[in-house]
């Protein structure tokens, strides 16, 4: 995963709220096992209306409770193969949000007043260290999870999470080896210690 800082460029602007994860990827294009070549079923269904037009901007502004519905991955997965960098909301659904930050996409929640004023600049900046959304000449500051701004800056997802605690793991497995065999299910041989 790259690590987050400053996300900056056009708004492309998705005014629709309640969006859940089988509008932003039908359940049809599920079936791919990487997490790329999703971006191009992006709204599929949507993308097919009159007048339909969403450019791959680095940030998205969309309506309120955006990513509801089903918890799958590949939603979060689709928005950023498409080219959004961030997504900005009134509010989430929980799992969606989650998801977003294990892959770098940043979600950033903003009052329903300053998501209109953003669509309307067009463009805008994310600074997640200063956690602040600028845009016309002003900043509008943000809240995130301490510990999910610290894995989004340091580009961290489980496994590099995991991974950072390799010698803490190295020298458990190597102190207390039963214990070790015994959390992994394997059988301990004998105690040879006495012998």
């Amino acid at each position: 995963m790259n690590p987050v800082s400053v996300i900056s460029g056009k708004v492309s602007v998705l005014d629709r709220a309640d969006v859940d994860t089988d509008q932003i990827i039908p359940k049809q294009f599920l079936k791919r096992v990487e997490r790329t070549g999703f971006g191009e079923f992006l709204f599929f269904d949507w993308a097919k209306e009159d007048g339909w037009n969403l450019p791959a901007s680095p940030i998205l502004a969309a309506g309120a409770n955006f990513g509801c519905g089903s918890s799958r991955e590949h939603a979060p997965w689709a928005l950023q193969d498409y080219g959004f960098q961030a997504v900005v909301s009134s509010s989430f659904a929980d799992i969606f949000f989650s998801n977003c930050t294990k892959i770098g996409l940043l979600p950033v929640v903003l009052p329903e007043a300053e998501i209109r004023a953003l669509m309307a600049a067009g463009e805008g900046e994310i600074d997640l260290e200063a956690q602040e959304v600028r845009f016309d000449g002003r900043a509008v500051d943000f809240d995130i999870d301490p510990e999910i701004k610290h894995r989004l800056l340091n580009g961290l997802d489980d496994i590099g999470l995991t991974l950072q605690q390799a010698d803490a793991i190295a020298a458990y497995e190597a102190a207390e080896p039963k214990a070790y065999a015994l959390s992994t299910g394997e059988r301990p041989g004998p105690d040879t210690s006495r012998l």
